[in-house]
């Protein structure tokens, strides 16, 4: 029986970049999908496969009583006039706000935990308040999915929605987007942070090490890629502009970058559920430098598929990436080959698709 499907999303990179395979199977299926969420470029393809798209305005960050009420009343609206027959949401304003118009509209809601946000990790007023909220909204959820086992048991240990809990793994990875890739040829050894620039995602930990490992070895190469957030664009074009690192700005083919590098540094200490970025790496091939939190040990192998350092520890990461130069060429490639192996394993997208295809075909 074909269905209506709402997917609720605060960027549409969110469902672009990690949900495409998802509204394509429906798509196939013979399903209508529509798709909530600021515009962006990446809009118009997936109209182009044929999803409807509905746009809102939402700011990703802050917590303004009244935008909030806003977006609440956007998705009761917008909820009434699509009459889906189920709601997906990724992100926490989706989320929370989806779930509650939803339950009052009395249409089934599966949530995606993509990662808590500081504002939930971090003991204080605005975490009390969001798990007020997750707790309000989700009552009566059909499904919560999580992407990491730290997630769920916070969820866990506020009593929220506790019974209707599952994991994924991730987003999973798109394994024909992201082929693996022949492993470069000694000579210039490059490392990439991709990422948004920001402080939490570990970037000073990051530029810092460039400065250094230049310092101390010819032939090496620290890139630079992603959106940047404005305090870090002069430090950025003036180690740029001196040679300690290329940056990049935004790209498009992230496959195709990563080709080129030998490793892929992720020093993050933001809450995130799985990182793409370290799938993306693994399944082109490519060894990986992140840290020991939720979101990315579940990857990393340390000294298997790369090396897993503390968080905030610049003189760590700077140890790894020693420790990666001075490893042979055959040695490098295997760390690589070992990533690709894992994600086929563990990471596979289509684990994720053949996930939600059982909720739409259980609403």
């Amino acid at each position: 029986m074909n269905k209506k499907i709402l997917f609720l999303v605060n960027h549409d990179i969110v469902i672009y970049n990690f949900r495409l395979e998802i509204v394509e199977r429906f798509i196939a299926d013979g399903h209508e999908v529509h798709i909530s969420s600021p515009y962006g470029a990446r809009i118009d393809d997936l109209v182009a496969l044929g999803a409807k798209y509905h746009a809102i305005k939402m700011e990703r960050h802050g917590m303004n009583p009244l935008k909030e009420l806003r977006i609440l009343s956007e998705y009761k609206k917008l909820m009434k006039e699509v009459r889906p027959d189920i709601v997906l949401g990724f992100t926490i304003k989706p989320n929370i706000y989806g779930a509650i118009a939803a339950r009052k509209l009395h249409i089934p809601f599966v949530a995606n935990i993509t990662g808590l946000g500081t504002a939930v990790e971090k003991p204080g007023i605005e975490q009390k308040i969001s798990i007020l909220l997750y707790k309000y909204a989700f009552r009566d959820i059909k499904r919560v999915f999580f992407q990491n086992t730290e997630n769920r048991q916070f969820f866990i240990d506020h009593d929220i929605a506790a019974e209707v809990h599952d994991l994924l793994p991730g987003s999973g990875v798109n394994l024909e987007r992201y082929s693996y890739k022949e492993y470069p040829q000694d000579g210039t050894i490059k490392f990439a942070f991709i990422s948004r620039i920001m402080k939490e995602k570990g970037v000073d930990q990051y530029l810092e090490a460039a400065e250094i490992i230049k310092n101390n070895h010819e032939n090496v190469e620290f890139h630079v890629c992603g959106f940047c957030e404005e305090e870090y664009n002069g430090r950025l074009q003036e180690l740029d502009e001196n040679g300690t690192v290329i940056y990049h700005g935004m790209i498009r083919d992230v496959a195709g970058f990563m080709s080129k590098m030998h490793c892929i540094i992720h020093p993050t200490y933001y809450p995130e559920g799985i990182s793409n970025v370290l799938l993306e790496a693994c399944a082109t091939g490519r060894p990986i430098i992140t840290t020991d939190r939720s979101g990315c040990r579940e990857v990393v192998d340390d000294g298997s598929n790369g090396y897993m350092i503390p968080q905030r520890d610049g003189q760590a990461l700077i140890e790894a990436i020693e420790k990666f130069l001075l490893l042979p060429w055959e040695d490098k490639k295997q760390l690589g080959l070992c990533a690709r192996r894992r994600v086929e394993k563990e990471f596979d997208r289509q684990i994720v698709v053949e996930r939600y295809v059982k909720e739409v075909n259980r609403a």
